[in-house]
């Protein structure tokens, strides 16, 4: 059975269709990536999976429930998350400040936030130098960093990103993927 699975999803802005009978599926612990031209619906499609966008018709099914429609935190808590274009990070706060609000649905089990937040630093070291510092003052490749970690620390099944690679080092990029 596949963990997440796309049937026939047509969605889109305004009267404006974006997305039209979209098919695919991504099995338990397979790593997938959706390649286009811009303006082609790969950011649709993970706002429609995330449940930030609803979609006009279809199903989106994530481990054998349809949560076509669902409200986000209730996909987040299910386990599917998603990492926003654009390094959505709380500027104010420190790189640990962030990664405590990302461990924010399992903010009971204390052990298991540590536990991952290490995991977190462990794919990006650099982050554990900057610990303490305002995440609005890291540069846009630590930023990325930070928000991945952040999208990890709520333990996914599925990990959307949008735009991955934005603003990384090439070697950095590798190790997205890794994750």
């Amino acid at each position: 059975m596949q963990l997440l699975e796309i049937e026939d999803l047509t969605a889109g802005y305004g009267s404006l269709p974006v997305l039209q009978g979209l098919n695919f599926g991504i099995e338990e612990g397979e790593t997938a990536v959706l390649l286009g031209l811009n303006g082609a619906g790969k950011t649709t499609t993970v706002l429609c999976l995330a449940g930030l966008i609803k979609p006009w018709s279809g199903r989106i099914t994530f481990d054998g429930t349809d949560v076509t429609g669902w409200d986000p935190r209730k996909l987040v808590a299910k386990g599917l998350v998603l990492v926003p274009e654009g390094r959505h990070v709380f500027p104010e706060f420190t790189v640990a400040q962030n990664l405590r609000m990302g461990a924010w649905p399992h903010r009971k089990d204390r052990s298991r936030t540590k536990e991952i937040s290490d995991v977190a630093v462990e794919y990006f070291p650099r982050l554990k130098e900057r610990w303490s510092q305002a995440a609005g003052t890291l540069s846009g490749g630590e930023q990325q960093m930070l928000a991945i970690a952040r999208g990890l620390m709520a333990r996914p099944r599925i990990l959307l990103i949008d735009e991955a690679s934005l603003g990384l080092a090439p070697k950095l990029i590798k190790t997205v993927f890794e994750v």
